[in-house]
């Protein structure tokens, strides 16, 4: 008799999340946040799991909004669940991001990359995308930018690297420094409604708020996901400066989401985070740093109420590779094999989205998840 198959999900939640899971299972309209990380093509290893949370488990009615703040990649994610068919959208992503995402060279310039990359985002988008988000009954986007002061926002490479090499350095000794070179901006659908953003008290770093329009979505999109040197910056209209991606400052989203009954009606509310691994990096300087990791303690409270569900290890192992798309895939393989594996990833994950699926059906996710801090 062949061995079960061992699980593809990780699952991690917080006391309020996992309280609110026993109590009622996982519920579509308990959801009132979905946070979205920065990881360029590592979303391709979270499309089938997309497909469910986006086009099936959120669409159950609801009475309140859904909030949905992401950077980078996370933002293009998030931008699928608040238009009317997530999974249309997604299909659309995913195909541009895979198929048609060819440049000239190992190395093509800054130029470039921005031209292939906005018409990757168009296809995304489509025709009538940035109507359907603001318009969307009750999703409320939330797109995060790095708006940059100083040598940070300079078009000249050489001073830019300098810049961000100063940033890093600073960096490993105080997060904080960060708001020295750049403002996180938080572009929105709230402000149109009436309604207070709940995430207007960040104050862990510089930041400002500013709707979101028919004239900015797009470019605050691709502002989001413009990744510093390797892209050109963006000008965002009606927002002062030059704008990088999101994730420079909040590359897998350490924030304080609150806790259980912190919404303005005062119901539990769930925070359900599909990310690409079991584990947070504050920011982009961070990734080398491991002491960064968002654990102990103090992040056990700002993720009290969230249930993050990630493709397991097993999962991982099996993938072409042994492991998740980036972009590192570009220079490590030709391009016909990269078109291969990167398709077979998104193909894959559909075990990811059937898996909770399931879970959903049996309510059984409560005794899936382990406690957010357990030990690895």
């Amino acid at each position: 008799m062949p061995a079960p198959l061992a699980p593809s999900l990780t699952l991690r939640a917080g006391p309020d999340a996992l309280a609110l899971l026993r109590a009622r299972g996982l519920r579509g309209d308990d959801v009132t946040v979905v946070p979205g990380a920065s990881g360029g093509a590592k979303w391709l290893a979270l499309a089938g799991l997309d497909r469910y949370v986006f086009g099936e488990l959120l669409q159950a009615p609801r009475d309140r909004p859904l909030h949905a703040i992401g950077s980078s990649i996370g933002s293009w994610r998030l931008a699928c669940l608040a238009q009317r068919d997530p999974a249309a959208a997604l299909a659309r992503g995913h195909h541009a991001y895979i198929h048609e995402q060819r440049y000239s060279g190992l190395k093509p310039p800054p130029a470039e990359v921005s031209a292939v990359l906005g018409r990757a985002l168009a296809r995304l988008l489509g025709e009538t995308g940035p109507d359907e988000i603001l318009a969307h009954p009750h999703v409320r986007l939330h797109v995060l930018t790095a708006e940059a002061r100083g040598a940070a926002a300079s078009a000249r490479r050489g001073v830019l690297t300098a810049a961000l090499g100063a940033a890093a350095a600073a960096n490993a000794v105080s997060r904080r420094t960060l708001g020295w070179r750049l403002t996180r901006c938080v572009f929105h659908a709230c402000d149109a409604r009436g309604e207070a953003s709940p995430f207007r008290a960040l104050a862990d770093l510089p930041t400002v708020h500013r709707p979101l329009t028919r004239e900015n979505l797009a470019p605050a999109l691709a502002a989001s996901g413009s990744i510093p040197l390797l892209m050109e910056g963006v000008r965002v209209p009606g927002a002062p400066g030059l704008h990088w991606d999101g994730g420079t400052l909040d590359y897998h989203l350490d924030l304080d989401f609150g806790a259980d009954g912190d919404e303005p009606d005062g119901r539990p509310g769930l925070v359900l985070y599909p990310h690409f691994y079991p584990h947070l990096v504050p920011g982009w300087f961070d990734k080398g740093l491991p002491w960064r990791r968002a654990r102990g303690p103090a992040h056990a409270r700002r993720f009290r109420r969230a249930l993050l569900v990630a493709p397991s290890p097993a999962f991982v192992a099996a993938l072409p590779g042994g492991k998740i798309p980036d972009r590192r895939d570009f220079y490590a393989l030709p391009e016909p094999e990269r078109v291969r594996r990167w398709q077979a990833v998104a193909d894959a994950s559909a075990r990811l989205g059937d898996e909770l699926r399931a879970l959903v059906d049996a309510g059984r996710v409560a005794d899936a998840a382990r406690p957010w801090d357990a030990p690895a």
